[in-house]
């Protein structure tokens, strides 16, 4: 199951990124005492009684008739996080007391028609309950009182907000199936790669960048292989389409990629990669998704004997982190190579899955350290001395040394690039964790 999201909302300076910041344990966002400073969405993973989840950071909401284009973008940002939140906190500010813009923002959120929680932030004295106890007005429950900025009380929030998950066990999925996120900025092609997967209009296809609302899961068979196409294609209704909103559709793709076996990454050949795209394509290397590089619309592209070659290396430039996905070019339109995508999908999904004996994964290992030692002297050289496989998808390698705080993270590159020449692991991200061991070298 997806991890629950979880939305922080609320009108301009009442803490928000202060409360994200705190409940992520991290200062991701900007924090400054200047109204609208948080200009982009953020995201980032939070856990609490044993649940995960995403929490999303907004920017404040503003109304009125004098909303400029920037304060308007701002509410669509927030509206969106609204959409696919599965609970929201709703910040307001204790020292204020009940604004008109509260109240606005509320009735955003009872139209919304999804679990609220009140936070009451910038409380100083708890034993006062006249200090927050206003916001019961709001209509939307109880209000809980905390100090972001102190970190007071977020546990009785955090425990507010699990309680308003769905049970993690609740949806059950066909596990022989792969499932598969299509995802990718509005308009490159991801509706219209699933109807030529599909071989009919399974799903509605427009050249209006967002037509689809919500994400569509859609079983189908190929070649006797059962698979699960997730679409994350659209932003919001074709009325409230700009350019300027592409960059928030990372928020539809973020439960598709939880969910996700395999990750197609869409780009279109016409406009090359964008901003965008390298927020979508850093999620899923962030998640550590296996995933393919997915080129649509290559039947627009005049091309020559230099075309590919040009586009890979441009591509490879531009998503340097993703240097271990295939690269394929396609069109959705023609069909051309769609179906190359599904053997690449079970290629890749494999891989992701694919164990190395220890015996073997230790003689690769210790090759590579007489190739190229470890830096070091003395009783300070650090030194590696087991290594062994415990997860898969994606796969996962401890290895144990005497110093494993003395070992820079380009070494650890080094061993990751070493373990894909050996074993492959195309597709598939590496996760290399290093651990403490005491005693002497056996060797």
């Amino acid at each position: 199951m997806a991890k629950p999201i979880v939305a922080i909302v609320g009108r301009p300076n009442v803490g928000k990124s202060t409360l994200f910041n705190r409940l992520v344990g991290s200062r991701k966002a900007i924090v400054e005492d200047i109204p609208g400073v948080t200009r982009d969405r953020i995201y980032d993973l939070s856990e609490w009684s044993g649940r995960e989840f995403i929490i999303i950071d907004t920017g404040g909401i503003r109304f009125g008739k004098d909303e400029n284009i920037f304060t308007r973008e701002v509410k669509m940002q927030a509206e969106l996080a609204i959409d696919e939140a599965d609970v929201i906190i709703l910040v307001v500010d204790s020292k204020d007391g009940i604004t008109h813009e509260d109240g606005q923002v509320a009735e955003l959120l009872r139209r919304a028609d999804k679990p609220v929680i009140v936070a009451a932030n910038k409380v100083e004295n708890f034993d006062k309950q006249l200090e927050y106890f206003e916001f019961y007005s709001l209509g939307l429950g109880e209000p809980i009182p905390v100090s972001a900025m102190h970190g007071l009380n977020t546990n009785d929030l955090l425990d507010a907000v699990v309680e308003q998950f769905k049970p993690a066990g609740e949806y059950q999925e066909d596990e022989d199936a792969i499932k598969i996120a299509i995802v990718g900025r509005p308009n490159v092609g991801k509706s219209s790669l699933i109807n030529s997967f599909l071989g009919e209009q399974r799903v509605i296809v427009s050249e209006v960048p967002g037509t689809t609302r919500d994400s569509i899961d859609t079983p189908f068979r190929y070649e006797g292989k059962k698979y699960i196409l997730i679409d994350t294609a659209g932003i919001r209704k074709k009325s409230r389409i700009s350019e300027s909103t592409e960059r928030y559709s990372v928020i539809r793709s973020l439960k598709a990629i939880e969910r996700a076996d395999v990750v197609l990454i869409m780009l279109d050949a016409s406009s090359g990669v964008i901003e965008q795209d390298k927020r979508i394509a850093g999620y899923v290397h962030e998640q550590n998704k296996a995933n393919i590089i997915v080129v649509n619309k290559w039947d627009l592209i005049q091309k020559d004997g230099h075309t590919m070659n040009e586009f890979d290396n441009n591509i490879r430039n531009d998503l340097k982190f993703l240097a271990y996905s295939p690269l394929l070019y396609v069109s959705a339109l023609t069909k051309r190579r769609i179906f190359k995508i599904l053997e690449l999908v079970d290629f890749v999904a494999e891989q992701n899955h694919r164990r190395i004996a220890t015996s073997e994964l230790n003689r690769v290992i210790n090759e590579a350290i007489m190739l190229n030692p470890l830096p070091g002297a003395g009783s300070q050289k650090p030194k590696i001395y087991y290594s062994t496989q415990i997860l898969t998808a994606p796969p996962t390698f401890v290895l144990f040394s005497n110093h494993p705080d003395l070992i820079h993270f380009s070494y650890t590159r080094y061993l990751e690039n070493v373990l894909r020449k050996n074993f492959g692991f195309e597709g598939s991200p590496i996760r290399l964790w290093l651990r403490q061991k005491s005693g002497k070298d056996p060797a």
